[in-house]
């Protein structure tokens, strides 16, 4: 860098003021920025003073042609990161920064050194860029990475909540409003193609973000390609259109359903329940929503497995190799048995309906037109999809 003895003489000038600059920027300049004045003293006094000091020393070594390291400025800016100060804050300290140091240059300008001056601002104003791209970057890549660490410790407490392995006093569960009653969402993503790692997580980012949105706070979730679990403190009730917003972020209907639990130790239990009913809403056909106990309540007693749930699933047996004679039947129990219904949702004529449910009639004998029969094969049909997947208490879950 070839500067002329004049532009050299003229920053020389200002060394003997650089803690007098460093000073000023820290406890005067800076102040004009919003939400620097809510900084603690000490931050400004000792940490950004002394990088206001070792930027302007930064400019005088390059003058003088003397290498010079970004270090401080990358330490800086993670420990800056780490405290949360914004980076839009960051960067205008250091763009006011460089303003101060030209008004200091200005200042100590005598007539005539106009020239020297000129070039002391294109050094000042070349360098910029480098440092502001330094302190960028490594406040993001700390900022990244405090924000994986955050994310995997709740995802380890979601998990740990859902296993009954979180134990009671956690930190975590005080500063996330889940010391108390809690509310426990299962939820199911209908149809979901098969699809990369890369499509898959990015879609689950969508999900994650329309929870977010939907309930106005950071939600707890531990998400999968199928759906997953949600744990949200007990006032931040679901809004009603919950599974059309996550269905139109993720492309895909969703079917939601919402347990409410006592406490942290009781969403073992609410979560399992949950699954449950996501299960019995897909297996009786019903349309996908946001579900709770009440909705399915009958149907949640009928699939309790006990000493007779194999003879009352058995009583499909006969139609298990026509699994269009138990589409229809599953179908039309879910549109309570609306003939007209049922066959605009299968796309078929209400006599092709008509013949079917009769030909399930004469095979399994159960009569359909009975409350009797509709009941049995209510329970039938859910015993029956919950065979594959046994589980200790009750019918497995998938979620």
């Amino acid at each position: 860098m070839a500067l002329s003895s004049e532009a050299r003489s003229l920053a020389a000038r200002c060394e003997p003021r650089v803690n007098e600059l460093a000073r000023r920027m820290a406890r005067e300049s800076f102040e004009e920025l919003p939400g620097y004045a809510e900084l603690p003293d000490d931050v400004k006094d000792l940490e950004i003073a002394a990088t206001a000091r070792h930027g302007v020393r930064l400019f005088l070594r390059r003058i003088n042609d003397r290498p010079g390291s970004h270090r401080v400025f990358r330490e800086r800016a993670a420990q800056r990161a780490e405290e949360g100060m914004p980076l839009h804050l960051l960067l205008r300290t250091h763009a006011l920064g460089v303003y101060v140091l030209w008004q200091a240059l200005r200042d100590v300008a005598r007539p005539g050194e106009e020239a020297a001056l000129v070039e002391l601002v294109d050094v000042l104003l070349q360098s910029h860029p480098a440092i502001v791209g330094t302190v960028a970057e490594t406040y993001l890549d700390e900022r990244s990475a405090l924000e994986a660490e955050q994310r995997a410790q709740r995802s380890s407490l979601v998990r740990g909540l859902l296993d009954g392995m979180v134990p009671p006093g956690h930190v975590l569960l005080d500063q996330l409003r889940l010391a108390g009653p809690v509310l426990v969402l299962a939820v199911g993503l209908d149809g979901a193609p098969t699809e990369g790692p890369v499509a898959v997580r990015r879609r689950l980012r969508r999900v994650q973000t329309a929870l977010d949105h939907a309930f106005e706070t950071e939600v707890l979730a531990l998400l999968d390609a199928d759906g997953g679990r949600v744990v949200v403190p007990k006032e931040c009730r679901p809004p009603e259109d919950l599974p059309r917003r996550l269905s139109k972020a993720c492309e895909l209907p969703v079917r939601v359903a919402a347990v409410d639990a006592a406490g942290p130790e009781a969403v073992t239990v609410a979560a399992r329940t949950a699954t449950e009913i996501l299960r019995i809403t897909r297996a009786c056909g019903m349309p996908p929503g946001l579900h709770r106990m009440a909705d399915v309540l009958l149907e949640y007693h009928l699939s309790r497995r006990n000493e007779s749930s194999h003879l009352i699933s058995a009583l499909l047996d006969p139609v298990a190799d026509r699994p269009e004679l138990l589409e229809t039947l599953r179908v039309h129990l879910a549109h309570q048995q609306e003939r007209r219904a049922t066959a605009a949702a299968l796309g078929l004529h209400p006599n092709t309906v008509d013949n079917r449910l009769a030909k399930i009639g004469e095979r399994t004998g159960i009569d359909l037109s009975a409350p009797r029969g509709t009941a049995l094969a209510i329970a039938a049909l859910l015993l029956r999809e919950a065979e594959s997947v046994p589980s200790a208490d009750g019918p497995s879950v998938r979620p």
